[in-house]
């Protein structure tokens, strides 16, 4: 019988989350230079979890004929919603927290932590807790966890909450966990394919509990020769 030798866990580099956020703001420019399309599933379940309600959106990010990066709503959102209401810190996270790109511009406003060692999806990661080192009036920030592949630092997978939940003497915003899945497009930089979340808010009235879906699909270069539909 032969016995596998244990190798000792690999040390992270040092200045791990500067190496991600650098590949990071790599992968953002990279992603600006892009079409796709997002669609946006929510639906809100009944206490044996039946739907009892939904919405439904899609829309094409594209460039216009001066080359603006623009979005472009794809026939009428279907909003048949009970009880949850969409707000601007909804739609802002959709846009800018759960397909969460961790710029060097943006390091600064979190603390980071590393907690091991996984591999997801056959590839080797790193992980590293990442949390907002205070959040001022009007900000949305990401609070959770990313997963670092070891040889390029793209960030393969991120799982968290858009923070801050927003509570007042009147009403209520909360948000759920949900956890963001990415795969190479370009064969060097991993773009976000899919969003989801199946989360119970808390609300004082009662809990609720959500499921989101987030697709990003058919993502294409763009480029002066590129066919563009404006309506």
């Amino acid at each position: 019988m032969i016995f596998a030798a244990l190798l000792p866990a690999q040390e992270p580099p040092a200045n791990l989350a500067k190496l991600a956020a650098h590949r990071e703001t790599e992968t953002e420019a990279e992603r600006n230079e892009y079409m796709y399309r997002q669609t946006v599933s929510l639906d809100e379940l009944d206490g044996s979890g039946g739907i009892r309600g939904s919405y439904r959106e899609v829309r094409d990010v594209i460039f216009s004929p001066a080359r603006e990066r623009t979005e472009e709503i794809i026939g009428k959102p279907r909003n048949g919603l009970k009880n949850l209401i969409l707000t601007d810190e909804d739609f802002r996270d959709i846009r800018d927290i759960q397909p969460l790109v961790l710029t060097d511009d943006r390091l600064w406003n979190y603390e980071t932590g590393f907690k091991g060692e996984e591999t997801v999806d056959d590839v080797d990661c790193w992980v590293l807790q990442v949390r907002p080192r205070q959040i001022l009036e009007g900000q949305r920030l990401f609070d959770g966890m990313v997963w670092i592949d070891k040889k390029e630092y793209n960030i393969v997978r991120m799982t968290g909450r858009a923070v801050p939940q927003i509570r007042t003497m009147k009403s209520e915003n909360l948000f759920p966990t949900f956890t963001t899945i990415r795969k190479p497009i370009d064969g060097k930089h991993w773009f976000p394919v899919y969003t989801y979340a199946d989360d119970t808010l808390q609300f004082r009235g009662g809990p609720q509990r959500e499921r989101l879906k987030i697709e990003y699909s058919g993502y294409k270069r763009f480029s002066a020769e590129s066919t563009l539909i404006v309506k």
